[in-house]
């Protein structure tokens, strides 16, 4: 694995996530495709608590205490629970951005780390340090795709009646 190549990767995130949430409307950012959907603005939120409480802490402890539990954590339950959709989009994405470059800075900032250390996880069973910090990097990675569709959808809905069909393919 290249440790320092991901890790420069979630470096980089922070500016494509920069650029796709950073000059939307408080509208466009509330704005969700069907009730049970995501807006931006939850998206947000929900890459703020994942970036503070899920992979740094469970990385951290995978790393240093293998055998202590995991702290809990519900992504689905905490939009409603942490009202995610009553916060503004601004402050939040400022948050996040700031939480990743501290993830970054500890991260290089690990001495010599163990990358076959592994976590027994009831659910998922073993989960190596290594395979938590690739699945850090695709989890932004799936935030891409989220945000851009939910984007691709607001466009489609403010341009109608007219149609998106020479753009090509979604």
């Amino acid at each position: 694995m290249n440790a320092e190549a991901l890790i420069a990767r979630l470096e980089a995130h922070t500016s494509v996530f920069q650029a796709l949430l950073g000059r939307v409307s408080n509208e466009d950012a509330a704005w969700k495709p069907a009730p049970e959907k995501w807006s931006l603005l939850e998206v947000a939120a929900h890459l703020l608590d994942e970036e503070r409480e899920d992979f740094r802490t469970r990385l951290d402890l995978t790393l240093h205490h293998p055998e202590a539990a995991w702290p809990r954590i519900d992504p689905v339950g905490w939009v409603t629970a942490r009202k995610y959709a009553e916060r503004e989009l601004g402050p939040t994405v400022q948050q996040f951005l700031e939480e990743r470059i501290r993830s970054v800075a500890w991260l290089r900032g690990l001495a010599a780390p163990d990358w076959n250390s592994e976590h027994r996880h009831p659910a998922f069973g073993s989960m190596s340090a290594g395979n938590l910090l690739v699945s850090w990097v695709a989890h932004d990675l799936l935030h891409f795709r989220q945000i851009t569709r939910l984007q691709f959808q607001r466009v489609t809905e403010l341009g109608a009646p007219f149609e998106t069909g020479y753009a090509g393919e979604w």
